[in-house]
């Protein structure tokens, strides 16, 4: 199938063809618009992802801590949040039991900081009950 480009014709008569400039600039032009297109949606998607994995540390990891024990000494206690995977992270805690109830109420103050800034991340303030009063209702 010998063609001669003179004349576009083939030996057995047919007609060569073939696409011409314009028609691949635009089949060109088409391609990377799609591929384009998906490179940004997954880009966007990436990011969301990246997103929702991002945890905000608040006082509330202390708070679940304090629960889980439900027992209080009165004063000031602190320390950091590395058993939780947050090693940047200090907690300190300041429980009173309250003066007007003695039904074993107690008011904790929470703040939470991480290492380089100044403010406070989060502060809290909660009430706990402590079965080991010192105070008993009368």
């Amino acid at each position: 199938m010998k063609c001669e480009l003179r004349n576009a014709r083939c030996e057995n008569g047919a007609r060569a063809t073939a696409f011409t400039l314009m028609e691949v600039m635009i089949a060109c032009g088409i391609f990377f618009m799609a591929v384009f297109a998906i490179l940004a949606l997954v880009s966007n998607t990436l990011r969301n992802a990246q997103r929702l994995r991002r945890v905000e540390v608040d006082a509330g990891i202390v708070c679940a801590q304090l629960f889980r024990t439900n027992r209080l000494a009165e004063g000031i206690e602190s320390g950091d949040l590395t058993d939780f995977g947050y090693p940047d992270y200090t907690w300190q805690t300041e429980a009173h039991e309250h003066e007007l109830f003695t039904n074993g109420l107690w008011q904790v103050e929470i703040v939470l900081r991480k290492h380089g800034v100044h403010e406070p991340i989060d502060s809290r303030s909660i009430w706990i009950y402590s079965p080991d009063s010192s105070r008993r209702p009368r």
